[in-house]
């Protein structure tokens, strides 16, 4: 399975932060906000991605991440000169995505608890699978309906009357189908392809999963100025309290087994002198100490 990682839009909510790098590249508390959703799929076992932005901004995302190469990944890069809609990603990288499943995650995204990505990357075979979260606010999102067996029968985009309080999140899973699927898109009324209408063709045709997601799993949306500032207190809050770190892509690489202790070694080398470092070699450390990896 392949991974693509959409970091592009105006990122206007955010102004005039933006005005200085865009809303992926923003600090959510001690790391870049893409470090959170590369790292998601990063511990859900993928290793192929595709990051696409805008062609002003796609320069600085390669100096950040380069070709991936250092974690154990694949990093290709691709412009998206207009935002058009969550759904032209796979269009645009439809030649990346080749004969492969693909998973899609929203730069701006960060999500927190559990293995249930991780199950779902594992038990994915064919179709789609898509997420509910449950919100105070569906009307923002879109939204699922489920019949009293819990199997969804209908979602709705930014509905005025929610038929549910369960929003889709930003990471979505298919199989090679969605390509096709993207290409016989017809744009909304806001002129985009609506990542919800891929997820009703799927409906439709019978092959959508929709996987509630539990109490105790965290889901923040950092894309205006509040929720960037509830984002960064949230990590904040979790990794004083717990010594870890959220997003780290370094230590999700080495326990998957991208790369080695010796690659950690060497790449500890290149960061400099601060606590993410310190953070890393303890990581190191401790399987060293267990001799685990």
């Amino acid at each position: 399975m392949k991974g693509i990682i959409l970091a592009g839009g105006a990122g206007s909510r955010l102004y005039p932060l933006t005005l200085v790098a865009s809303k992926q590249l923003q600090p959510v508390y001690d790391k870049p906000m893409v470090y959170y959703p590369l790292t998601t799929l990063i511990e859900g076992g993928i290793r192929e991605f595709c990051l696409i932005s805008t062609p002003h901004d796609l320069p600085r995302f390669q100096q950040l991440l380069g070709d991936g190469s250092a974690w154990g990944l694949s990093i290709e890069y691709r412009e998206q000169a207009k935002p058009a809609g969550i759904a032209q990603a796979f269009l645009i990288a439809e030649s990346f995505i080749g004969k492969d499943s693909v998973t899609l995650i929203l730069g701006d995204n960060i999500f927190y608890g559990g293995d249930s990505f991780q199950r779902a990357f594992a038990d994915f075979k064919t179709g789609a699978t898509v997420f509910g979260y449950h919100v105070h606010d569906p009307e923002r999102y879109g939204v699922v309906e489920f019949d009293a067996n819990g199997k969804a029968v209908s979602i709705e985009e930014k509905p005025k009357a929610p038929k549910s309080n369960y929003a889709v999140p930003g990471l979505y899973i298919y199989d090679n189908e969605v390509v096709d699927i993207a290409k016989n898109l017809k744009p909304s009324a806001r002129g985009e392809l609506e990542i919800t209408a891929v997820n009703v063709e799927y409906l439709r045709r019978g092959t959508l999963r929709v996987q509630r997601l539990p109490r105790g799993f965290a889901w923040l949306d950092a894309g205006t100025s509040s929720s960037l500032h509830e984002a960064s207190a949230y990590v904040q809050t979790i990794e004083k309290r717990g010594g870890i770190k959220i997003g780290c892509p370094e230590e999700a690489a080495f326990r998957q087994g991208f790369v080695s202790r010796t690659q950690m070694d060497e790449l500890m080398i290149k960061i400099p002198n601060c606590e993410y470092r310190d953070y890393i070699a303890e990581v190191v450390a401790e399987a060293k100490r267990l001799n685990q990896l």
